[in-house]
């Protein structure tokens, strides 16, 4: 049959990152732990896609450091490292905090309100404990400041780190949500009032409260 001229195909940049964030999406909530080995063939028919978008991902989350790649022989999840998450946390940090500084003073009341329907999300998530949901929101409520300063390179830098960071995050929604809640609700007030200092200091405290002890994560047998 001959292809209709006026529809265009599909769009292999939007499969390529839709592919990455699945795969991602699974380390971090822990559907693959540790360890655990990731075949392309086997990611490819679980996502109905074709191995290229899988492999091509698999490369962008070793440059994430959440799989280690032995050519030749086989792609894992990696374990959390505890200094590669701080050090990816100081990273993330101070690019949240260069964004609040921009922001602050400068909201507009739409910008605001995005803020608090993310953290009216996150709450609903923290009271029903779904921290997958939780951590959805709370990454909604952080891009607004990034998106308001359209600061490409701040994107990418988060893009590349945030994913190590959001791995280590889940233990803190689980064991302490309600003061992520409560910083979030004290930040849209700073940024709201123009409070630059305040903004920037609080976020600053916000992504360092996130730590992880030194005990290495025993890997999947």
């Amino acid at each position: 049959m001959p292809i209709p001229q006026q529809v265009s195909g599909v769009d292999r940049s939007l499969l390529r990152d839709d592919v990455f964030r699945r795969l991602r999406d699974a380390i971090i909530d822990g559907t693959f732990l540790p360890g655990e080995q990731l075949k392309d063939g086997d990611l490819a028919e679980w996502l109905g896609v074709s191995r290229t978008p899988v492999r091509e991902a698999l490369l962008r989350l070793g440059a994430s450091g959440l799989v280690v790649a032995k050519p030749g022989r086989s792609t894992t999840v990696s374990t959390i490292d505890p200094k590669a998450v701080r050090d990816a946390r100081d990273v993330v940090a101070a690019m949240h905090v260069l964004a609040v500084r921009e922001m602050a003073g400068n909201a507009t009341d739409a910008e605001l309100d995005r803020m608090r329907h993310a953290n009216r999300r996150f709450a609903k998530a923290l009271a029903k404990d779904d921290i997958a949901a939780a951590m959805d929101a709370d990454e909604e409520f952080h891009r607004v400041p990034v998106t308001v300063l359209g600061n490409d390179a701040i994107a990418s830098v988060l893009d590349l780190f945030g994913p190590v960071v959001r791995r280590a995050e889940r233990e803190r929604f689980a064991a302490d949500g309600q003061a992520s809640l409560e910083r979030h609700e004290q930040l849209i007030a700073l940024l709201s009032s123009g409070d630059v200092e305040g903004a920037s200091d609080l976020t600053f405290e916000t992504w360092h409260t996130l730590d992880v002890d030194d005990h290495p994560e025993p890997e999947q047998s």
